[in-house]
């Protein structure tokens, strides 16, 4: 049986290089009935709980150390009493939001994460920010993406600490070597396949 997979979408602020934007964020539910990894807590810490519904939360997962991306995990864990994981690379943006509070554990490429009888793997994607990482859920063909690749192409880069040519690389050397009809379930937006996604970005 496969995972249950849901998405709640939270809006808010993402802040970065001293300007504002709004955005509204893809926060990922990934588990079963009992229990579920939350990818990306953004914004709305009550929100993402009623989207949980009760269930143990195993781990808050953040594919990067944006704000956008981090700014509710602070209050989710200290509601649900789990972990906040992100890739160490990412550090000094987690500083940004989190002066005085340290993520709990690291997020390293090929690191496996359990939730129930599902496992999801972490890949290393470096480009739109340094500990960028997406999250393959490979026995269910879903990729959870981050702002590493979206429906249409590359995260954004072009700003602090974020790199077009390494965004392009990882993309290439991690995320297009899957199926290509792996689902691609995004930090921000609509869905996508990583074969579309591989025809976008042809040379």
């Amino acid at each position: 049986m496969g995972a249950r997979i849901d998405r709640v979408v939270t809006s808010g602020i993402f802040s970065l290089d001293g300007e504002d934007f709004d955005v509204d964020n893809n926060v990922w539910i990934i588990g079963d009935d009992d229990q579920v990894v939350v990818v990306d807590a953004a914004h709305d810490h009550e929100k993402i709980l009623a989207g949980i519904d009760g269930r143990r939360v195993k781990a808050i997962v953040c594919t990067h150390g944006h704000n956008d991306h981090i700014n509710a995990a602070g209050a989710l864990s200290d509601e649900t009493g789990a972990p906040i994981l992100l890739h160490p690379d990412d550090q000094m943006l987690w500083e940004v939001e989190y002066p005085h509070r340290r993520f709990d554990d690291t997020l390293t490429d090929g690191l496996a994460l359990t939730v129930g009888n599902h496992t999801i793997d972490v890949i290393h994607t470096p480009g739109h920010s340094p500990g960028g990482c997406c999250l393959n859920l490979a026995s269910d063909g879903v990729l959870f993406s981050g702002d590493t690749l979206f429906n249409g192409g590359p995260g954004a880069t072009g700003r602090s600490f974020s790199s077009y040519e390494l965004i392009v690389e990882s993309i290439r050397k991690r995320l297009f070597t899957l199926p290509g009809a792996t689902l691609v379930h995004t930090g921000h937006g609509d869905s996508t396949t990583i074969a579309a996604e591989a025809a976008n970005l042809s040379e």
